[in-house]
């Protein structure tokens, strides 16, 4: 034992030691949800050429895809923003993150533009677009677009002399010593001398003043410059050098942007904005100071709870729990985890839930404790471990099982919740079956603590205990009668989904909400009003205390979100916008469906692994409990009129893993009473299973209450509603597990018995 306890408490110290030391030196990454900036995700939009050429679809996206990475890292290089990142995601999808940055529109400009410079010769003017001649026979297709100055031209084309895949490179300077203003200078590489000089020995071949003698040069569709050859070049003979000058009235900014897009090269195909998020650093630090407050509170409300309930043994445990915390925190460090506001919550969650396993032994060791002859505090807290460990091990994986799901399955900040989570599983595992009791053993055997057996709070059953077995109720004599009840709260449920509808967020449907922190108190109606005469009549307006304003509303572009920023602005002062977050209908609708497949995959998997570690009869039962729970959560937030969006979904999945918790308890008591008794009623057994586990449920719930309920009041607007979905769905988890998980176990089980 002594070598055994040395063992466990050098793990525990090097696991200490080792984590506080990368808590010091390694930082951990924050998402932009809390430091500020924008994510922007780009699609591909593969060309008719495109489609032509691919052989293989998807190795073609995702050939494409890495060539556009590229293209945009440069890009983005020389946007000079700190730190940014960009990722492909799946074969047609580009995740960029810029920190710092709250005007996403130019940002969105210069990254999803084609930038597909051409050079055109110049075949005459037009008298409007439509002048446009049926191409003849050896005569090349030819289209209109205006100059400089506004004057349509006739440009020849679908094949142009070059393009920009010909540039060398570009660079805007300025005409110090001629006072021309701000040129760019484009060098030309390889064939594109050549071509260079073709074509403006081409152009002058025409007379001066003619038209033809002009070349357009083309960006993304639109001249940006369209000089005439200057005389001094003969016909045929062209400009030598491969350099040429981009003039017009272009700004030190449009020079710069200009030579940017073209040095940045050609995208290989267009690419579109599918979602967008920006929030201000204000509101992140807001976000990072009540996630600290809820989880300081709720640690401490919880840590008291459980040093009342098991005195000695409870205080190692806050121990235990504050060490969990610091394993958590270093492995999201060295992983190079990025945490988002979502993962902050669930950090907070995890430190709640590891009061589940210091539970479950505590309470295993008080049984232990309460049978055994001549029973001593240490070999009672041995057992309580061994008999406790199947039910940590299963309650865990569960919970790993959901969070496995939302890394797999979800995206952005709710992907970050599931990398925290199970991070948060993992360290609680090692916190009480290892932290926990190193301490809990090195204290039982001092002197001191073997005198005062009480003092460490295992030396007796706990009162809930004794006043169930003195008064020992058969809880499931009518196990109908709770399936009754459960039935009527689902009729509940669904009648709010049926009547109120579901108010999905606009990850689910597309189009765009803006957050606004105002300095005065804001009329809602008066905003719903002054968007009506804007021109925005669907616009949902909300407000959220005094001084923050909510407009939510279909896709609308960067010039239609600027004129809601500015409609706000005349009704307020200082509308600072604080968020602002765009998705497209086509990725609300992938989206959607990725929610209902990450449920399906939920029940499936907790299903198969239920049945293999019980019988499928304890998995068959558990997963109907775990519908029950999902269909109430969804009708009580329909009823609440609360929106159904991807942090709901994550609470949803959480909510999944922490009521089979309960069950996976429940039923591993079960199994273990009926291998010492087989010839008892499978229903005395289930009632006893319960009575046993109650202290444990009742406990367990009361330690992530604290933690959810300090989410829910001191986490913010962007928390409350996850914290809020949390808590009903330990409450509804907390009933099920015991209520309708069980009793349909009885159920079942006699139905197979009758058959």
């Amino acid at each position: 034992m002594n070598r055994s306890l040395r063992i466990r408490g050098l793990l525990a110290l090097a696991a200490v030691a080792l984590s506080l030391y990368i808590a010091l030196t390694v930082p951990v990454q924050l998402g932009l949800d809390l430091r500020g900036g924008t994510q922007i995700v780009l699609e591909t939009r593969p060309t008719a050429t495109a489609d032509a050429t691919a052989t293989d679809d998807a190795d073609a996206d995702t050939e494409t895809t890495d060539r556009i990475v590229e293209v945009l890292r440069g890009r983005i290089d020389a946007l000079g923003v700190a730190e940014p990142t960009i990722a492909r995601s799946g074969s047609n999808r580009i995740v960029v993150e810029l920190p710092g940055v709250q005007d996403p529109s130019e940002a969105a400009d210069v990254l999803g533009r084609t930038a597909q410079l051409t050079f055109h010769q110049v075949v005459g003017t037009a008298n409007s677009a439509d002048d446009t001649p049926e191409p003849l026979p050896k005569r090349p297709r030819q289209h209109v677009l205006a100059d400089e100055s506004g004057q349509l031209l006739r440009l020849q084309t679908p094949s142009p002399s070059l393009t920009g895949n010909e540039v060398k490179e570009a660079t805007a300077r300025f005409d110090q010593q001629g006072g021309a203003g701000w040129h760019v200078t484009v060098d030309f590489k390889g064939p594109g001398r050549d071509g260079w000089a073709r074509l403006t020995g081409q152009a002058a071949c025409h007379a001066a003043g003619d038209p033809s003698r002009r070349l357009a040069i083309v960006l993304d569709h639109k001249i940006i410059s369209s000089p005439q050859v200057d005389p001094s070049v003969g016909c045929g003979s062209g400009i030598s050098g491969g350099s040429t000058q981009i003039t017009g009235s272009f700004s030190a900014d449009e020079a710069k942007e200009l030579a940017l897009l073209i040095n940045g090269g050609a995208l290989p195909v267009p690419v579109e904005t599918v979602e967008q998020r920006t929030v201000g650093p204000t509101l992140g630090a807001q976000a990072i100071t009540a996630s600290a407050w809820a989880a300081v509170i709720g640690t401490a409300l919880t840590a008291l709870f459980i040093s009342a309930v098991y005195r000695l043994m409870g205080a190692l445990a806050a121990v235990a729990l504050a060490c969990c915390g610091l394993i958590s925190y270093a492995a999201l460090a060295a992983l190079g985890a990025t945490l988002t506001l979502p993962g902050l919550a669930g950090f907070v969650l995890a430190i709640g839930m590891a009061v589940d396993a210091n539970v479950l032994v505590f309470e295993r060791a008080r049984e232990e404790y309460a049978v055994r002859h001549r029973p001593t505090s240490r070999s009672s807290l041995t057992a309580g471990f061994r008999s406790a460990f199947s039910a940590i091990a299963d309650s865990n994986i569960t919970t790993l099982i959901a969070a496995g799901l939302l890394f797999f399955l979800a995206s952005g900040p709710v992907r970050g919740f599931g990398v925290t989570l199970g991070i948060g599983v993992l360290a609680s595992m090692l916190s009480a079956l290892v932290i926990t009791r190193a301490l809990a053993e090195w204290a039982l055997a001092r002197t001191f603590v073997r005198r005062r057996p009480r003092l460490t709070g295992i030396a007796h059953t706990g009162a809930v205990r004794d006043r169930l077995s003195r008064r020992n109720p058969h809880l499931m004599r009518h196990p109908r009668r709770w399936l009754a009840a459960s039935l009527a709260a689902l009729v509940l449920a669904v009648a709010g989904i049926a009547l109120r509808g579901l108010d999905f967020g606009i990850e689910f449907t597309g189009g765009r909400i803006i957050e606004y922190s105002t300095a005065t108190p804001v009329n809602p109606d008066q905003v719903r009003t002054a968007l009506t005469d804007a021109g925005f009549p669907r616009a949902v307006v909300q407000t959220s205390g005094d001084n923050q304003l909510t407009v939510r509303t279909h896709q609308l572009s960067n010039t239609q979100a600027a004129e809601i920023t500015e409609t706000v602005g005349d009704l307020t002062r200082n509308a600072n916008k604080i968020r602002d977050e765009a998705i497209g209908p086509s990725l609300g609708k992938e989206l959607r469906q990725g929610a209902l497949i990450a449920l399906a995959v939920a029940l499936g998997a907790q299903l198969i692994y239920l049945a293999a570690r019980f019988r499928l009869l304890f998995g068959t039962a558990a997963v109907a409990a775990l519908a029950h729970d999902v269909v109430i959560l969804i009708g009580i937030f329909a009823w609440l009129g609360k929106p159904i969006d991807g942090v709901f979904l994550a609470a949803l999945l959480t909510v999944i893993g922490y009521s089979v918790n309960d069950s996976v308890v429940v039923f591993d008591r079960i199994r273990e009473l009926s291998r010492r008794d087989r010839k008892a009623p499978f229903s005395r057994i289930t009632s006893q299973a319960l009575l046993q586990t109650l202290p444990r449920t009742v406990n367990t719930g009361m330690g992530a209450a604290f933690i959810l309920t300090a989410l829910a009041v001191l986490g913010g607007d962007s928390l409350t509603d996850f914290a809020l979905a949390l808590l009903i769905g330990l409450a509804v988890g907390t009933y099920s597990s015991m209520f309708t998980a069980t009793p349909l176990a009885i159920e079942l089980h006699n139905r197979a018995q009758n058959s």
